[in-house]
């Protein structure tokens, strides 16, 4: 009768702190450059060394520069020091880093999986928001601070109060085009962007399970702008078959799998909290206001009252005002939420052929070096390239300004990324979120536009699962 999440709570739990509180046993911790070298270098001063140090990781990712030919450092005013003080913190620690010319290169919650160095049943922690990405293995994967961070490096351990389970169960295929990250967003727009605070949320159900595993990870980002402690997907053979081969991997895969198909809820599962969707009557999404949680379909309008009044003056909307054709200028592909080869893919498809809109800035950011080999294999870089995107090498980007790159005050961008807050991809800047479908189609009109509309005489079925 137990929960995917209690049993790897429990079976992690080294003691038992009472009130609700554990000891947990940390099994793989990532850091990046901008919490990383604080972690290590207070670490180091204490005179603590990294208790394991074969299980830690270090990325150069936030704060790198995305233009093509890149060396070893950043344009981004500060950076420099970041990136060199996390560089020699870590070979101190004697940690794996993935450096900004490394080939294996990346957004730490996209090279997380794809090297395998989280794998189904493990506890993964890192001091990022959205290290619940990971869950979508079938991991215990959750944000923490600096200071957490530096506990778990010189221990193993992090006391962690017990958060209540939750399920969202999606029963219904999503319909052609639409996608995880409209799923995403039409559970945050209906239950609040604080819809699973202090919990722990599995997805499940025929609509999960239709997902692609890049899918997955979408939709277990996106639960960080719900509020939850975690998100976690059961694992299945598609999440066996993605995992495997890859640097990580289990030697004696036959017996990990044994092991990884008893990692699911029980039939009759108890959770706190219980959320059904009807994932074949999700629509195309896209955010109108300041929040995840203020995003409508894509043939809605701006809706009134009160509580909305803050957003639509930061977003120069009006009440009533269509979202369907609004004017853009800058579009965005990128972000540890949609900068998966299938994103891309998918993208890629709606612009072949056409041209971005005049006036228009389109960037395009593989999620890490690896996806962007992948892709320019592909050919999906000419793609883009022939259509009016920038083509960039990976890292965060412009998920976020960090006093580099930005858009511009009240430049309107839509953006596959996962936040939409004020000022968040450059002071004054105006972001729509949503699929990078959505992001591909408005890039052409020059306007947010319908993806739908481009699969006229194209099979949307055949694109890569969303």
């Amino acid at each position: 009768m137990t929960t995917l999440f209690d049993r790897l709570f429990d079976t992690h739990s080294v003691a038992d702190l009472g009130g609700g509180t554990h000891l947990i046993a940390i099994d793989r911790i990532m850091l990046h450059e901008r919490t990383g070298a604080a972690a290590l270098r207070s670490l180091a001063a204490a005179g603590r060394s990294v208790v394991q140090p074969a299980h830690v990781f270090a990325v150069m990712d936030h704060i790198v520069d995305t233009f093509p030919g890149r060396g070893d450092d950043t344009t981004m005013p500060g950076g420099r020091a970041f990136i060199t003080e996390t560089r020699a913190a870590a070979k101190a620690a004697g940690i794996t880093l993935f450096d900004v010319t490394d080939a294996d290169q990346g957004i730490t919650h996209v090279i997380g999986p794809e090297l395998a160095i989280v794998l189904p049943g493990l506890t993964l922690v890192a001091p990022d928001s959205h290290t619940g990405t990971q869950g979508a293995v079938g991991a215990l994967a959750w944000g923490i601070g600096s200071s957490e961070a530096e506990h778990a490096l010189a221990t193993g351990t992090l006391r962690v109060q017990r958060p209540a389970t939750m399920l969202v169960e999606v029963s219904g295929k999503l319909a052609a085009g639409v996608t995880a990250k409209d799923l995403a967003l039409h559970m945050i727009a209906q239950h609040g962007a604080a819809g699973a605070a202090g919990h722990a949320v599995e997805f499940a159900g025929p609509g999960v399970a239709a997902l692609a595993m890049e899918s997955r990870f979408t939709l277990c980002n996106m639960a960080s702008e719900f509020g939850a402690f975690c998100a976690l997907i059961a694992p299945d053979e598609k999440t066996f078959r993605w995992l495997h081969g890859r640097r990580y991997a289990p030697v004696d895969w036959a017996a990990a799998v044994a092991d990884w198909q008893r990692l699911r809820s029980s039939e009759h599962a108890v959770f706190d909290r219980k959320i059904l969707i009807d994932g074949s009557a999700v629509q195309p999404m896209v955010s109108w206001g300041t929040s995840p949680a203020q995003s409508l379909p894509l043939q809605a309008g701006v809706p009134d009252g009160e509580p909305g009044r803050a957003a639509r003056a930061y977003m120069g909307l009006a009440p009533g005002q269509p979202l369907l054709g609004l004017p853009i200028d800058a579009a965005f592909i990128g972000s540890c939420t949609n900068s998966r080869l299938p994103d891309l893919q998918r993208a890629a498809a709606i612009v072949r052929g056409r041209r971005v809109a005049t006036g228009v800035r389109a960037i395009v950011v593989p999620g890490s070096r690896q996806v962007k080999r992948d892709a320019e294999a592909l050919g999906l870089d000419r793609v883009f390239a022939d259509a009016g995107f920038e083509w960039r090498d990976s890292g965060c980007s412009m998920c976020f300004y960090a006093g580099g790159e930005s858009f511009g005050p009240q430049q309107r961008v839509i953006s596959s990324t996962n936040r939409n807050f004020e000022s968040r991809q450059g002071p004054g800047t105006r972001t729509h979120i949503a699929s990078p479908e959505t992001v591909a189609a408005s890039a052409i009109e020059g306007r947010i536009a319908d993806a739908r509309s481009f699969f006229a005489g194209r099979d949307a079925g055949a694109l890569p699962d969303a």
